[in-house]
């Protein structure tokens, strides 16, 4: 038997007024369905628009300890179901149970984070051109608001986001991705248990063109938060700005690792492994261009050939797996695409690049983790995201060509260096054109305690996470007062 799960809507459980539903499948056996889920329409989504709007002036008038302390109260429910909500990741999007454990504690540590953000919903004082005037400024929330997640890391970005918006005094119409309804549904069922009021919260389900359109157009909605493409982002962000609503956007990356001669290959190609191969290459950190001079290609290519070649693929639920399957048969798709044309522009493909059959992978999404060498910025493989395992190879002459092949993209959301040298870390950390980059560590590394976030095509609005959670989700204002 099928469960069928639902839409979340002013404070109740209801499906969509079109009547459809989409199926879920795993990814790991495409032949087992997970689920049914709502296709919802616009409609649905106006009625979770009115829902939060209608909730939001009592939401506003608690104070921010108060909006804190459902933050406080889903950690512990978070903690307890630590296995269960793997067990979810997993069985969504083919990661590795060790990988989506991970994920469930990453998550309480950013609750943690963002629930001391309470505290720092602080305007300033500032001196009046009167002295008897009185002047500063207090942080107010937006309104409702629309959340846009991703399918790579369901429940920590949909807590990145909700989190900081709920902490605000905002309230929220949450989309996830269509492969991770349960997740999110899960997520909205503890919240609730957590102390979310009726309104403040709303879930839709379904496709971008119908509700993900909607939640960009509607006036009603004070701002978007949205992490995918970069394609999606841009478009999405046109038309939420041009109703003079409020963007902020996490997308792609073409992120570069650059591996100078003196640097420690070992380490090096380790955190290439980590960042560009390990979950299946599906984080937007992960490297994807891996820049070496000429005289180490050999060295770190075969090096980074033999891990990859290493790697165990299987189902996520084998504790001896280290990827799963790739999320979905677009995913899968773009993977042989991609490498397909990379061959074909003169790449010379080391290792993977083939979808893999055998061992209860036949009726899954399972692909090899691939290097390809011979890579130029010309060629489609150093310029489109292919988010998936896939490492390209890129020589260069000198620290300067590094840098400058480094910055050779549309994109700009991470980087890395590997060196001892720490005049040219320093100066790499100047001059490369991302938001985020890292001295021998690998290049999906983050701490909620630093805001994240690119240069380019890769970002739009003000940081998420650290200091400037806050930021994106308040509006300041600015009060004279004369008694």
């Amino acid at each position: 038997m099928v469960q069928t799960y639902l839409n979340y809507i002013d404070g109740e459980w209801k499906p969509s007024i079109s009547g459809n539903v989409f199926y879920g499948r795993n990814p790991a056996n495409y032949e087992e369905i997970l689920g049914a889920y709502q296709a919802s329409t616009a409609e649905d989504a106006r009625l979770a628009i009115k829902s939060a709007a209608a909730a939001f002036p009592n939401w506003k008038n608690k104070s921010a300890i108060e909006r804190a302390d459902v933050l406080y109260q889903l950690m512990p429910l978070l903690a307890a179901e630590k296995e269960k909500l793997a067990a979810i990741i997993t069985k969504e999007v083919g990661k590795t149970m060790a990988a989506a454990r991970k994920e469930v504690d990453a998550s309480i540590q950013a609750l943690k984070h963002f629930s001391g953000a309470a505290n720092r919903l602080a305007g300033e004082t500032v001196p009046a051109g009167n002295p008897e005037t009185f002047a500063y400024t207090i942080k107010e929330p937006l309104g409702p608001v629309g959340v846009i997640t991703p399918f790579n890391f369901p429940l920590g970005i949909g807590i990145y986001k909700i989190a900081p918006a709920l902490i605000a005094g905002n309230t929220v119409v949450y989309k996830p991705h269509n492969d991770t309804v349960q997740i999110a549904a899960r997520l909205v069922e503890l919240l609730i248990e957590a102390g979310t009021p009726k309104g403040v919260l709303n879930l839709v389900t379904g496709d971008g063109d119908k509700v993900g359109q909607e939640l960009g157009e509607n006036r009603t909605l004070k701002a978007i938060s949205f992490t995918g493409s970069s394609d999606v982002g841009l478009r999405l962000g046109r038309s939420v700005t041009n109703r003079g609503g409020k963007m902020q956007a996490e997308m792609g990356g073409k992120n570069a690792t650059v591996i100078l001669e003196d640097a420690d290959l070992d380490k090096a190609v380790s955190g290439i492994v980590i960042s560009g191969l390990l979950n299946n290459g599906q984080s937007c950190t992960g490297t994807s261009r891996v820049i070496v001079p000429k005289n180490i290609a050999k060295t770190v290519t075969s090096k980074l050939v033999e891990k990859a070649t290493a790697i165990r693929v299987g189902d996520g639920f084998n504790e001896n797996v280290e990827n799963g399957p790739v999320a979905n048969e677009a995913q899968l798709q773009k993977y042989l695409h991609y490498v397909d044309i990379a061959v074909k522009e003169g790449a010379k493909l080391e290792c993977g690049g083939k979808r893999l059959f055998g061992e209860g992978k036949d009726k899954g999404y399972f692909v090899a983790p691939t290097v390809l060498s011979g890579v130029t910025s010309e060629m489609t493989i150093a310029q489109e995201e292919v988010f998936a395992p896939v490492v390209a190879i890129m020589e260069v002459d000198s620290f300067d060509e590094a840098i400058t092949v480094a910055n050779q993209t549309d994109f700009g959301l991470s980087s890395a260096i590997y060196t001892t040298n720490l005049q040219k870390a320093h100066e790499f950390v100047r001059r490369v054109e991302t938001g985020v980059t890292h001295i021998n560590i690998p290049s999906n590394h983050y701490e909620n305690q630093l805001p994240f976030g690119g240069k380019k095509n890769s970002s739009i609005g003000p940081r998420e996470q650290g200091s400037t959670a806050l930021d994106f989700w308040v509006d300041t204002k600015a009060v004279y007062l004369k008694p």
